[in-house]
């Protein structure tokens, strides 16, 4: 925790103060959505290319108590927030970061840098687990890595921890100085070099040495000496006091031998002229390679090798996700189960924070391991905290909190062990609530996970949020600053789940979403979403139940515009938002040209309604060979639009551009764009920008062995011509697989390999020919992901993504997860 005044903080950050100087600073923030600790909060407006914390101080004022405020600008906001103080920077993400470098230089105890391509995180958590038997360890919270996450995880640091643990990435030269200023590591470790985040660098030389930054004034850097570009860079350098492992004798750790079995590794090593060797309970190489580095560091510190080894043995794996899933009687499920500290734990109540689905949310934690604070003070910290979340209900689980019990103020329950919460456990006590289950590793809530989600097959859709972010994110730094987003949540968010995919967007201040019926606005409505919502296929009879729930209609023809305008007079409302569709080429919905004139005439006669927005809908803005009639279709809509604008008096909204359309017509943004497929990662000109959002998998049910001859599924389509091994999925037309896939036309990830299927597909199983793997049931398969991918799927069945994803059956459970 923080201890600052404001007075030392504009001293600090060389910032001109108005206000309280003495006014005390337990924490910072820079997300209004996510604020605790009210007068104690010193809140940081950061400026984005499409965000600016500014717009939110009287939010926070007004709402949220805070009293402290780092700015920049020239607008005073002392006479309008009186009781605030107010300190005045030129950047405000540079003061963060200079306040971030600050507070680091208070403390004495070793801090570790972490920096790579891949693995930073595993390595960042496996030397927590490591230490913590010996140490206090502070480290960054999840994967806060960033200009911003860095100076975020810094400023945890206090007297209490004894060595910390920071991991720092970069996508752009000339990042990596201000993270070393910051985290001023006094050991590194440089896990790999690889292509991700690529596009803004040269060559992956200049990326290394961009990298290498972070290590510039360590004692030591640990660092695999088989990385032959990392190695010849770090020996040219020769100012970097390196400590190495790998299979050359030239390594202070030399590997022998690696050594893999079904379930683990066993890893032989000399060290020091002796021989040893220990187990993870890991295959695969990216998890030897963290693990090395985790055993080099502990060997660099001077740990005794038998006591490494025994430790190396009980690593376990990181959860690197949270998940969002569907729990009994009707409740919404957040599983963060496999750790629990304060940094995490605040993540994971601020994402409890953003369900609005449920007016009721309960708190099921355990204890609170190895976190260096004095119990007494851990749980009134957290008793704090969860008040400030609102969280109406918690149930801890462990002999520490059960002894705070009188801290929390609110509705409770405590229990000793998970077997005592789970045996007085009746499904009866809960319904309708967002649940969040955050314990550490050794209470095993996955028992408690397993009561409370909703049963279904085993068949699923994973959803990434932090794809889905990204996605938004890359398509938002194509805009410019001014436009709006509306993002299109139809036809189930297109496969994905509406209201959670809402839900998201909404958090993350999309201006607008748009729905195909009004029964989905409805739904949205219902769960919580709060955004303008279009609904693009209004029919009269929904009419009322639009206005109702406050969702704004296309009109695209004379009648509906009439029977609209007839309904809000006898509802007695006026000025109701409509949005008014052109028709500029597509010739699906819309108004033509010739009807511009009659359409004004009407518009400015019909006093009850508010053109919000004109738009219109491109019809081949991805296709290169039509670009000549996509511009003609931008210049009919601009012709169009810019005469009712000037007709009514006033300018409304104007959109034109898709997803394809934001990426090749930058052009015609207008005043806003309607983001779809884009969202869920598909492109139409540069796919590597985008990540993939939706994994399709299911799981092997039962394995035969068949000899030749023998034939396989409806129609004995599937003919065995050599003794074959053959798995059945749960999974089929009926789910949304496409029969088109049978007989061998669709591939399928299993253990690594893609398998063909044989046979037809049938309504809810399809066999797979696994003769060339080795497989057992209950192994995962992937119908689509990283690989195959949803374009491979496409292409196979020879239609579009679209398609593919919104033909998943609603009966295939969906979750949700954020890394």
């Amino acid at each position: 925790m923080l201890n600052y005044t404001t007075g030392k903080v504009s001293e600090i950050l060389d910032a001109k103060i108005i206000g309280k100087t003495d006014r005390v600073i337990k924490s910072v923030s820079i997300d209004s959505r996510s604020v605790a600790g009210g007068e104690s909060v010193l809140f940081f407006a950061i400026v984005g290319q499409h965000h600016d914390g500014h717009r939110f101080v009287n939010e926070l004022y007004s709402y949220h108590g805070v009293r402290a405020f780092v700015v920049s600008g020239l607008e005073d906001f002392s006479e309008q927030f009186p009781e605030a103080t107010f300190l005045f920077v030129s950047d405000t993400l540079l003061a963060l970061q200079k306040f971030a470098s600050f507070h680091r230089k208070q403390f004495s105890y070793p801090v570790i840098g972490i920096t790579g391509s891949n693995g930073k995180t595993i390595v960042k958590e496996w030397l927590s687990q490591l230490l913590s038997i010996d140490y206090q360890v502070v480290r960054s919270p999840k994967s806060f890595n960033s200009q911003v996450g860095v100076p975020l995880s810094v400023l945890q640091m206090d007297e209490t921890y004894q060595i910390g643990l920071f991991e720092a990435g970069i996508s752009l030269p000339n990042e990596m100085e201000k993270l070393k200023s910051i985290i001023e590591p006094v050991y590194g470790i440089f896990t790999n070099i690889g292509l991700a985040h690529q596009e803004n660098f040269n060559d992956v030389k200049q990326k290394t040495l961009e990298k290498l930054k972070l290590f510039s004034n360590v004692q030591k850097l640990i660092y695999c000496k088989d990385h032959e570009l990392i190695d010849s860079i770090i020996k040219t350098n020769g100012r970097i006091a390196a400590f190495t492992w790998g299979k050359t004798r030239k390594a202070d750790i030399q590997v022998k031998k690696i050594t893999q079995s079904n379930d683990s590794t066993t890893i032989q090593l000399v060290y020091k002229l002796s021989n040893y060797s220990f187990s993870i309970p890991f295959t695969d190489s990216a998890s030897v390679e963290n693990a090395m580095h985790c055993f080099s560091f502990l060997a660099l510190y001077g740990l005794e090798p038998e006591s490494i080894l025994q430790r190396m043995n009980r690593l376990t794996p990181v959860a690197m996700r949270l998940e969002l899933k569907e729990g009994i009687n009707n409740c919404t499920l957040i599983n963060d189960s496999y750790n629990s500290d304060i940094g995490s734990l605040i993540i994971a109540l601020d994402f409890l924070l953003q369900q609005k689905q449920h007016s009721q949310r309960i708190l099921i934690l355990s204890d609170i391991l190895q976190s260096g604070q004095a119990p007494n003070v851990l749980y009134a910290d957290v008793a704090r905290l969860i008040a400030e979340k609102k969280v109406d209900k918690i149930i801890g689980i462990g002999k520490d909190i059960s002894q705070f019990a009188n801290l929390f103020n609110i509705e409770k329950e405590f229990y000793l062990w998970t077997n005592e919460f789970l045996e007085s456990f009746s499904r009866r006590q809960i319904s309708n609530t967002a649940i969040l289950l955050k314990g550490s590793r050794t209470f095993h809530f996955e028992r408690i996970s397993a009561v409370l989600e909703r049963k279904a097959h085993r068949t699923v859709m994973e959803i990434n949020l932090n794809a889905l972010v990204h996605n938004l994110n890359y398509f938002r730094s194509l805009l410019k600053p001014d436009v709006k987003v509306m993002a299109l949540v139809k036809a189930f968010s297109y496969g994905s789940g509406s209201f959670e995919i809402a839900n998201l967007l909404q958090f993350h201040r999309v201006d607008y979403l748009g729905v195909a019926f009004a029964d989905e606005g409805v739904a949205l409505r219902e769960a919580g979403i709060t955004l303008p919502i279009i609904v693009l296929n209004p029919s009269f009879g929904t009419y009322e139940l639009m206005i109702e729930y406050n969702l704004e209609p296309e009109i695209f023809n004379f009648s509906g515009l009439d029977e609209f305008v007839n309904i809000l007079d006898r509802s007695g409302v006026g000025k109701y938002p409509v949005h008014i569709k052109i028709d500029s080429g597509m010739h699906r919905l819309g108004f033509t040209g010739s009807e511009v004139d009659e359409l004004t005439n009407k518009l400015i006669k019909y006093s009850n309604i508010k053109v919000q927005s004109i738009f219109s809908h491109l019809a081949a803005s991805e296709d290169l060979a039509h670009d000549e009639f996509t511009q003609k279709q931008i210049d009919t809509f601009n012709l169009i639009s810019d005469k009712i604008s000037s007709s009514i008096g006033y300018t409304p909204i104007k959109h034109l551009l898709n997803s394809a359309g934001i990426e090749r017509f930058p052009q015609a943004q207008f005043n806003m764009v309607r983001l779809g497929i884009g969202l869920y990662g598909v492109s139409s000109i540069d796919q590597d920008k985008l990540q993939s959002v939706s994994t399709l998998k299911t799981h092997v049910i039962q394995v035969k062995q068949l000899k030749q001859g023998e034939t396989v599924g409806y129609n004995r389509k599937g003919l065995i011509t050599k003794p074959s091994t053959i798995a059945t999925i749960p999974i089929g037309y009926a789910d949304g697989l496409d029969r088109k896939l049978s007989n061998g036309n669709g591939k399928f990830l299993l253990n690594g390999k893609l398998v063909p299927t044989i046979g037809n597909i049938s309504m809810d199983t399809c066999t797979i020919d696994a003769t060339d793997v080795d497989v057992t049931e209950g192994d995962e398969v992937v119908i689509f992901g990283k690989n195959p991918t949803i374009f491979d799927i496409a292409k196979t069945i020879d239609t579009i993504p679209y398609e593919v994803l919104t033909s998943i059956s609603r009966r295939v459970k969906r979750i949700y997860y954020q890394e």
